[in-house]
């Protein structure tokens, strides 16, 4: 064994213990798959990161994601968190506030805006969802047909089922069969804009009333979008704050004209916590996808 520098970052917020823990083991290097898993079912985290030397030229590092139960090809709160752990650990970029990650889906391009990151959202890939399938999610969600207002397959790495639902009190109010899902092999991703003159303040309250909890350094922002994900057939039933779903479901809702270009996402609300995705897409159409992170445990790991 070796003793190995490592970081628990919590992603998606600004405030620790409220968005999304990230292990992060800040060399990765002779470890074999079988040990990288290991430490990511003990772990016991949605995602463990291992950070290693690029192989592309035009990387700043590498780095491998796993869940409990198997690897990523890329995600979201873990390419923050991260992102965030290389450069607390003296990383520096080759191209001032450009970071580069190289991971199984290809460069990441990172970009840095005082203490917030943002990555590059990869492309997505959508389709319709077989209906019949569709239908099984519903009932596993315990959802009516009325209440979905749009289904998307979403493939940007990882493979989502997006459904957009009527109403934020609707993602709010879910009780999800996760063993059904489980079996159903789909991660399902929700979100819900707010839709009447009422709700948006009612979101904005509860964000300042949290925000006078927590401090000013970490008032959250008004939430644009209501955003839950249900990743059972990877061992993470519900997962805090979501990266991938939220960069994949903006591409989505964004082009078709559901949401403006900026908007913030807010996600974590049913486990206790209040993670903030921030998106943003620019003048060439390219989303960004942005993030507070804070280290909450730092030290060394035997591995």
């Amino acid at each position: 064994m070796k003793t190995r520098p490592f970081q628990q970052v919590d992603v998606f917020t600004a405030v620790p213990y409220r968005g999304n823990p990230l292990a992060v083991v800040l060399d990765g290097t002779g470890l074999d798959d079988a040990e990288l898993q290991r430490l990511a079912q003990w772990t016991n985290l949605s995602e463990t990161t291992f950070l290693l030397p690029p192989t592309d030229p035009a990387a700043d590092y590498r780095v491998r994601i796993f869940t409990p139960g198997s690897e990523l090809p890329f995600a979201g709160h873990p390419t923050i968190g991260s992102c965030h752990a290389w450069l607390r650990a003296g990383g520096r970029p080759k191209s001032g506030d450009r970071i580069v990650q190289q991971s199984a889906v290809g460069l990441v391009p990172i970009r840095r805006d005082g203490e917030r990151l943002a990555f590059a959202a990869p492309p997505v890939t959508r389709s319709a969802p077989s209906p019949s399938v569709l239908a099984r999610v519903a009932a596993a969600l315990g959802l009516k047909a009325a209440q979905i207002r749009g289904a998307q397959m979403l493939d940007n790495g990882p493979v989502w089922m997006g459904l957009l639902l009527d109403d934020v009190d609707t993602v709010l109010a879910l009780k999800p069969d996760h063993r059904a899902l489980k079996e159903l092999r789909q991660k399902v991703g929700v979100a819900a804009v707010p839709n009447t003159a009422d709700e948006a303040p009612a979101l904005i309250g509860r964000s300042n009333r949290e925000a006078r909890a927590f401090g000013a350094r970490g008032q959250p922002a008004p939430v644009g979008l209501e955003v839950r994900a249900f990743a059972a057939p990877i061992g993470v039933e519900e997962d805090p704050v979501t990266g991938s779903f939220n960069a994949s479901v903006a591409q989505w809702l964004i082009a078709d004209g559901h949401v403006p270009e900026r908007y913030v996402a807010g996600q974590g609300q049913c486990m206790g916590r209040d993670g903030r995705v921030h998106i943003e897409r620019d003048a060439d159409g390219q989303v960004w996808v942005g993030g507070d992170a804070v280290t909450c445990i730092e030290g060394s790991v035997h591995l």
